[in-house]
């Protein structure tokens, strides 16, 4: 009688803190051993010569969700998850995106109907709060983060969703006393629609000009505010989708101060630059996100800035919305202007080889550091951590074994989303994922999906362990308690 359902044999087994030889012992769903010459599995898997890393955890990607622009993205549940499997990535992590008016918790509840018979790997949710009511912030969000939605998200523009200071600082204190890790999309929004306005005023329409109304000072702002409110408050803070020096240098200075900021970055701003933007027509449209591209040597800094460890997480931003597409981009027309155009690239797929060739295989990170940076640290934010992001005994069996030589061109051919294009299309990579488990079943195998629509779990999530830090008030006043501070 086998002693384990799946046993892979001679993997070069990969964590966040080591790499060594293990045969990895799967039973029920999760690792049951790591060690050599393990006994029979009922499924034995040669991974000599291969590469085995924790399944990846994407904790920034917007599924089946409409944008501010009023079009929904183009993955439902099942496309990005499916894609996402693909690419070596187990568990999401989505937002359930409250516009103003709604309830919190219905919109939560609409999104588990969305997800609960598509999905296709396991997934948790982030809540997107942008309308702090005293109902949201006294009874919805409270016992939301008491149900395991441990972190949400604050935008500082969009007029859809965009919050004031004071409404950030009620949202934060909230964050503050129930436990959750808040993410902010940074960026000044009176900034952008002044220069925006003035921009379409001059019949400078083209999506480059997406970038010029967003220069990088609007990013530093925005940041810089982000963390002077954040430590008002003393609530740990992840300023999502970093693009580039400015915003760095403020986040670095944060960081040097003990302060519990953390930090994201993305594939589009290691692999795309403004340049993109300016293509003929609308083309440059494929290309549009929000922190825009910037130029080479800022793609250098942010390099920079992950081997320095100022990044904690890379994950995707997928927002997918198609270009050929009635409903997607373009849905204003062929002469809509940069305001008009929907925000957002996609990337779930991808996100993981990208950094594995360019990174790793260049020496730019270690494979600790991708280990971290794709899966761990992502998991340890979020309190997922030790069921996800981790290869280790009682574990979730989310495994994605790659094969470090295999060459790879991207194109949208290859993709398995929803989307009509990739911005990566011709890139050529190394390494690539040949199998990825999910839970101990093959999502992934051979080139071909295996998964299910419905096959993903939700996982609640637990309290942020950033958040088990004692208080370090900047004032003798504790703001959240109304009192002074002990």
């Amino acid at each position: 009688m086998a002693a384990y359902d799946t046993v892979i044999r001679g993997a070069r087994v990969a964590t966040a803190s080591d790499v060594f030889e293990a045969d990895i012992g799967i039973t029920d769903g999760k690792i049951e051993a790591l060690g050599r010459a393990l006994a029979p599995g009922a499924e034995e898997i040669d991974a000599g010569g291969l590469l085995v890393t924790p399944g990846g955890v994407d904790s920034h990607c917007h599924v089946e969700q409409v944008s501010s622009t009023g079009i929904w993205t183009a993955d439902d549940w099942f496309t990005a998850t499916r894609s996402a499997a693909c690419g070596g990535t187990t568990t999401i992590m989505p937002f359930a995106c409250q516009h103003k008016g709604q309830s919190l918790r219905q919109v939560v509840q609409d999104y588990h109907d969305l997800a609960g018979p598509k999905a296709a790997v396991d997934y948790a949710f982030h809540l997107i709060v942008s309308d702090p009511t005293a109902q949201v912030l006294g009874q919805e969000l409270p016992a939301l983060i008491k149900d395991g939605y441990t972190s949400f998200k604050i935008y500082l523009t969009y007029d859809a969703l965009k919050l004031s200071d004071r409404e950030f600082l009620d949202v934060l204190a909230v964050a503050r006393r129930d436990g959750a890790m808040v993410m902010v999309h940074a960026e000044n929004n009176d900034m952008i629609m002044w220069m925006a306005e003035r921009l379409i005023a001059a019949g400078l329409t083209a999506p480059k000009f997406h970038a010029v109304a967003r220069p990088m000072l609007v990013e530093r702002e925005a940041t810089h505010r982000t963390i002077a409110l954040a430590e008002l408050v003393d609530v740990p803070v992840l300023i999502v989708h970093v693009s580039g020096a400015e915003a760095i240098d403020q986040i670095r200075w944060a960081q040097g101060k003990g302060l519990k900021v953390y930090a994201e970055t993305c594939p589009q701003y290691l692999f795309l630059t403004a340049d993109d933007l300016d293509k003929p027509g609308l083309e440059g449209a494929k290309h549009m996100c929000s922190p825009p591209p910037r130029d080479a040597a800022n793609q250098e800094i942010v390099w920079d800035a992950l081997s320095e460890g100022i990044f904690e997480v890379f994950s995707s931003d997928h927002a997918p919305y198609r270009y050929d597409d009635p409903e997607g981009k373009l849905k204003a027309g062929p002469n809509a202007h940069f305001k008009q155009i929907a925000n957002g690239v996609p990337g779930i797929e991808v996100r993981m080889p990208l950094l594995f060739s360019e990174g790793v295989l260049k020496n730019r990170i270690s494979l600790t550091e991708f280990v971290a940076l794709t899966a761990t640290n992502a998991a340890k934010l979020y309190g997922l951590y030790p069921r996800k992001g981790t290869i280790a005994v009682g574990a979730d069996a989310d495994l994605v074994i790659w094969d470090e030589t295999r060459q790879v061109t991207i194109t949208q051919s290859i993709m398995h989303d929803a989307m009509d294009y990739t911005p990566y299309e011709g890139r050529q990579v190394t390494g690539w994922p040949v199998m990825t488990l999910l839970r101990g079943k093959f999502v992934w195998r051979d080139g071909e999906f295996t998964g299910e629509a419905g096959g993903g779990n939700f996982y609640e999530c637990e309290t942020p362990p950033a958040l088990a830090a004692p208080p370090r008030w900047p004032t003798a006043f504790d703001p959240v308690a109304g009192k002074l501070a002990d």
